[in-house]
């Protein structure tokens, strides 16, 4: 199971388990976040995409760690000028570990009433059907 979230302006896709690194959140080391912007949740038999988000789903994880990425030098420079400008950059980061992928239980409770009762009604026209082509013979 999968599911693609919405977060700190980018999509990120997530599984349970996975390790990922977010843009900086507000959030201490070691405690819950929930994302509940989900675009996207896959199960090995069923795909549901949302219009924006799909409703009910949420996903969980645990804030592993807060850090900065490698550096990068940014170099500014304009020809026969003699200007020369290098400035660095660390990116800050906070590690998630994605912990639950969550579906409520009433909608999955709600899907198998539904299937019960359509079961129940295709055998009852089924009974219906037979008991009527006997009374016309």
């Amino acid at each position: 199971m999968y599911a693609i979230i919405e977060s700190c302006g980018k999509q990120y896709k997530v599984a349970e388990g996975d390790i990922i690194f977010f843009e900086k959140l507000d959030a201490e080391e070691g405690k819950k976040v929930t994302f509940d912007k989900v675009v996207l949740v896959s199960n090995d038999k069923k795909v549901e995409i949302g219009t924006p988000y799909v409703k009910g789903i949420k996903v969980e994880g645990k804030v592993v760690c807060h850090g900065k990425g490698k550096k990068i030098i940014v170099y500014k420079y304009k020809a026969k000028k003699n200007y020369r400008r290098t400035q660095g950059h660390r990116q800050p980061y906070t590690k998630v570990e994605i912990t639950k992928i969550s579906m409520p239980a009433a909608k999955t409770e709600a899907k198998a009433a539904e299937a019960k009762t359509e079961t129940k009604k295709t055998a009852t026209t089924k009974t219906t059907a037979k008991n009527s082509e006997k009374v016309e013979a």
